[in-house]
């Protein structure tokens, strides 16, 4: 037996040795699934099947390199090389290079990412004269791109009277015709967006069978992984390709399947066995990841969905702690209880602070958790935000590069043809866009042949669009001998951007120059790790290529040792050893926008089940009873997946019952009750006397449950908290709520002027006056 093979355990070895013929692996949460898709290649090439003829779609760019990188130990680097692994968009963006141009597009084609999808879906509803407030463009760009990934094309579209009337409906009824603009103008622009690479490979297969017959003959081995996220376009195009030889291994989850708002279709691993005949069915049931109390509370959550695969799974590793669940008042002291977990564990435990990860449902909640790690000084990274390649100053220096490649990109074009400014105004720009519409020609086009058409402009604004498209060509020339890193130098330097931001000389300025620094490092970086691959150049169209492909997770999480704060969407496939899940609160998880159905529902129950699952050591659930939502101060209530958690997996940190309530006020200031006043009416028929003295002052049910549910914010924990501690002295260690912990340096004063003054370990000194400061003694 290979040695390799002695590292899986049975249930792990078995679909790794079926060799051929079509297979499903369900892969519980942490079973190893990434282990098992790697052994099987390295098997399949032992077996004698050429790595030519094996294809391996991943989720990220990061994980296909991992997994290649783990095969090259095993059947050598060379061969390694030869797979053709990677995501479905990188996979098919370098299909549809080798034969895109039987659809008409340059071997060269640009990948317009979501910027610049919605920048031109923009300007085409700027010059179609519409609404912007009724055609928004994102909103338009999200409903196209739904429709590419359900293989609606502009065609498809024009023929269904539902999706034009629901459009119309919508006050939105000339979508069709942006659509068809959309797909001309990019068209036109050499470019497609992520969607297209889908798009276009389905019409590449569909339209040219001889196309089709090459590449199932090329991958007569198939393997796809989280298959539970694939939408209706990669479906169909895993279908076809596989149709040939049927050797198609899917691995996923459908515990897992949590991206539906992308066009991911559960129904595709659900439906498997229905697909292909004599499946070999297989299940990895085993967590290596998760203690028993996690692995377990997650079953017990999971086990409410009604739509799913049968599977059971279970880990030999320690019970470990129970999940901790904290209720915090507001969402800022729920910030603060993170903070100060993390910074507690940290210290007991002596851990590094990339250990720790918290997860939200959306990235609005990130502002108070960051607040109050900022306030600990410990360190931390978003994920899913402003990507490095977004920056404004990345964006021009690549669009640069882009139009090296590409001179009929339009979105481009646009950004930089008057950035550094060089006197080539909108009023320009406007005109020659018109132009470009009317000859149907690219703007660069229209910009190379300016004696040939009348454009209505003066001597010198001809001159520096004449300058712009030498220096362009010029750029061109010299990428014909050059590598990425020597052109991208030369051309930071010789279009002015450099010195730009030199001239600048503020803050923002050296910011804006340290990140093309930063830039320019990294193209070095892609350049030198070009050369160790076999059919690889290390010029700049493969770096944009790279670049147009790459995720905020396709980055190596381990690169500076801070907190992760992310989506639970991002954290798919990702783990820590700490796990905080905050905002479980009804309508914000589950989501109030995914109620409506019980598939939605189910989708935001694995959403949860994805979140717990990322957790290795501990878990924490976290609430608050009140949280600011469009800058108000709502009511909230605890989230209804805390209760499906079988309550022997969990430790409330703050139960309801250990409070007690705490008058906000002095009742002294009421004085004495004069209960002469109130007189004892007899009892009529029998009946017990009436409470008169509260006449029409008790409350109805309707105002008790009002009450109740205002008591726990008016409530605090029984313990040392008091107005004024008599144990509080000069040297006593306190904890505050708002400021954390600290210690009393000076208390001055009597009675109700009492105050303290108290330095806090995050560095503030505070003077508080006692009888309202909610201080807890700790020594």
């Amino acid at each position: 037996m290979k040695k390799y093979l002695k590292e899986l355990n049975e249930a792990q070895k078995a679909p790794v040795l079926h060799k051929d013929g079509p297979l499903m692996v369900i892969a519980g949460a942490g079973s190893g699934k990434t282990r098992v898709l790697t052994y099987r290649i390295a098997y399949l090439m032992d077996q004698g099947v050429d790595a030519f003829n094996i294809l391996a779609l991943t989720f990220t760019n990061k994980a296909a390199r991992e997994m290649k990188k783990r095969i090259a130990d095993i059947v050598g680097s060379s061969e390694a090389k030869n797979l053709w692994m990677g995501t479905f968009h990188s996979v098919f963006a370098k299909l549809l290079r080798f034969d895109g141009n039987k659809l008409g597009y340059p071997s060269n084609f640009t990948i317009y990412d979501t910027q610049d999808s919605q920048r031109l879906i923009a300007s085409i509803i700027k010059e179609m004269g519409l609404d912007k407030d009724i055609y928004k463009y994102k909103q338009v760009q999200n409903r196209i791109s739904s429709y590419k990934n359900s293989l609606i094309t502009v065609k498809a579209y024009m023929n269904n009277p539902e999706l034009v009337e629901a459009d119309a409906m919508a006050k939105r009824p000339r979508m069709g015709e942006i659509y068809q603009n959309y797909v001309d103008r990019c068209f036109k622009a050499g470019a497609m967006d992520f969607d297209d690479l889908l798009l276009r490979t389905n019409e590449l297969l569909t339209r040219f069978p001889e196309v089709l017959a090459k590449y199932q003959d090329r991958f007569r081995y198939i393997l796809v992984d989280e298959y539970q996220d694939t939408n209706h376009s990669q479906y169909l195009i895993v279908k076809a390709l596989s149709d040939r030889y049927q050797n198609i291994c899917v691995v996923g989850d459908d515990a897992q399947s949590i991206y539906s708002f992308r066009g991911a279709n559960i129904d595709n691993i659900l439906n498997f066995q229905r697909d292909y005949d004599q499946v070999g069915m297989y299940r990895l049931e085993q967590n290596y990841r998760s203690t028993k109390n996690i692995v377990n509370a997650a079953n017990s959550i999971i086990a409410k969905n009604k739509n799913q695969l049968e599977k059971v799974v279970w880990t030999s590793n320690e019970d470990g702690p129970a999940i901790k669940l904290h209720r915090s008042i507001t969402d800022a002291e729920e910030g603060r209880f993170v903070a100060g977990s993390i910074f507690e564990n940290r210290m007991q435990h002596q851990l590094p602070n990339g250990n720790f990860a918290v997860l939200y449902r959306t990235n609005s909640q990130s502002r108070a958790i960051e607040d109050a790690l900022r306030k600990r000084d410990i360190p931390y990274r978003i994920y899913g935000g402003l990507s490095f390649y977004q920056r404004k100053e990345i964006k021009d220096i690549l669009s640069y590069l882009r139009l090296v490649i590409n001179p009929k990109d339009e979105e481009a074009l646009k950004r930089v043809i008057n950035f550094p400014t060089r006197g080539i105004g909108q009023t320009t720009v406007d005109r020659l866009v018109v132009a470009a519409n009317h000859y149907g020609r690219s703007i660069f086009e229209v910009m190379e042949n300016l004696d040939k058409i009348d454009l209505k402009i003066n001597s010198g604004t001809k001159r520096k669009l004449e300058d712009f498209v030498t220096m362009i060509k010029s750029f061109q020339i010299m990428n014909e001998g050059a590598d990425a890193f020597t052109l991208s130098e030369h051309v930071a330097k010789k279009t002015g951007i450099l010195l730009e931001f030199k001239k600048d000389g503020t803050p923002e300025g050296i910011a804006k120059m340290e990140n093309i620094e930063e830039l320019l490092n990294g193209i070095k970086d892609f350049v030198e790790g070009q050369k160790e691959l076999a059919d690889a150049t290390g010029n700049i169209s493969e770096f944009l290529e790279d670049v147009a492909l790459a995720t905020d997770l396709d980055k190596d999480t381990g690169d500076d040792d801070r907190v992760a704060l992310m989506t639970i969407h991002l954290a798919k496939g990702l783990e820590f050893p700490y796990v905080y899940i905050v905002g479980m609160e009804e309508d914000l998880f589950p989501s109030a926008m995914s109620m409506n159905t019980r598939s939605e529902l189910e989708e935001e129950r694995r959403l949860f089940y994805v979140a717990l699952t990322r957790a290795e050591r501990q878990a924490y659930l976290t609430y608050a009873q009140n949280r600011y939502r469009w800058g108000k101060l709502v009511d909230a209530e605890p989230s209804r997946f805390i209760e499906e958690i079988d309550e022997k997996f969990l430790e409330n940190l703050t139960p309801v019952e250990n409070y007690r309530f705490k008058p906000l006020i002095d009742s002294d200031i009421f004085g004495e009750v004069d209960k002469s006043r109130f007189r004892q009416e007899k009892p009529r028929n029998g009946a017990p006397p009436p409470d008169s003295h509260r006449g029409n002052l008790r409350p109805n049910e309707k105002q008790l449950r009002k009450l109740r549910k205002l008591k726990p914010q008016l409530a605090t924990p029984v313990g040392n908290k008091n107005a004024v501690d008599p144990n509080l002295a000069e040297g006593s260690l306190v904890n505050h709520t708002r400021f954390g912990r600290g210690k009393v340096l000076k208390i001055e004063g009597a009675g109700n002027d009492k105050k303290a003054e108290i330095q806090f370990d995050q560095g503030d000194v505070k003077k508080l006056l006692l009888r309202f400061a909610k201080l807890e003694l700790i020594s």
